[in-house]
């Protein structure tokens, strides 16, 4: 019998010299069941959006070949190209950014794209980068509802957006079945310890409209980079009540930080999380 759900690798969690072919075969070989694509800010990752025909045929190619698929993106190219920057110049990169995303995630079958839920990130958040992003967010639904791939807003570390509560929000103003939210767990413990709340009754509030979780790591007020084990998020009680809400795709969250043992990082998270996800009913 096949596993009820599925475990995916964030890209960064290795090094960014390795091809395709290599990063999906490590991912394989750890254990892991699909690749979560980066889009971030540089040129050289937002270049992939405008990748040929060709090169994108090859890539899936090579998905099939190594038996390892891409099936989620994340889209953190959009923290600088923000959707409710007052520049529109930034706000229309940012636009075109996620358009070309849908249309690479819809052509390599890639089910949910990732973006942050930040209005803006290097200026000032006001009514009107709020509204700007509101507006924005509508237009993207509506290129998601035409491509048929999900659009997850990602739970984030500032105040805009740092609860499922918050997001839900948002869901509700665009009223799209392409919209929902893709919550990462390390910054719903953070946000709950912050406001003296209740992590797990902040999941309950996106029933049915949680895409996938991300399995992260944090501290109080550290939201990157801490070794799993070492912060207090608590996975076990997370992935039960992901599960109980109907999650069966998780992505482990980690970067790649220059250790020439990384491959040991990768077997390490698929050893810790796949025994609390094999224990769900």
């Amino acid at each position: 019998m096949s596993k009820a759900y599925e475990l995916g690798l964030y890209e960064k969690a290795m090094p960014g010299t390795l091809t395709w072919k290599e990063r999906l075969e490590a991912a394989k070989a750890a254990g892991y069941d699909y690749v979560e694509i980066s889009i971030d800010a540089t040129e050289e990752k937002i270049a992939r959006l405008d990748m040929d025909r060709e090169s994108r045929l090859e890539l899936v190619k090579t998905m099939y070949e190594t038996g390892i698929p891409i099936r989620t993106m994340c889209v953190s190219a959009l923290t600088k190209y923000a959707i409710g920057s007052s520049d529109e110049a930034c706000c229309a990169r940012g636009m075109a950014i996620l358009e070309k995303s849908l249309q690479l995630a819809d052509d390599l079958g890639i089910r949910v794209v990732m973006i942050p839920g930040y209005d803006v990130y290097y200026e000032e958040s006001t009514l009107e980068t709020k509204h700007r992003f509101l507006e924005n967010l509508r237009k993207a639904a509506r290129l998601a509802e035409k491509t048929g791939v999900l659009i997850g807003l990602e739970t984030m570390e500032n105040e805009f957006m740092n609860t499922v509560e918050k997001a839900m929000k948002y869901v509700t103003l665009c009223g799209s079945n392409y919209l929902k939210v893709y919550p990462d767990i390390g910054n719903l413990t953070n946000a709950a310890v912050l406001y003296k709340s209740d992590v797990l009754e902040d999941m309950e509030l996106g029933r049915g409209n949680l895409t996938s979780l991300h399995l992260k790591e944090t501290v109080p007020g550290k939201f990157r980079e801490i070794p799993y084990g070492t912060g207090h998020v608590d996975f076990e009680a997370a992935i039960k009540k992901a599960w109980d809400l109907g999650v069966r795709r998780f992505v482990t969250e980690f970067w790649y930080t220059g250790n020439p043992e990384w491959k040991k990082d990768l077997n390490a998270a698929v050893k810790m999380m796949c025994p609390i996800l094999d224990a769900q009913k």
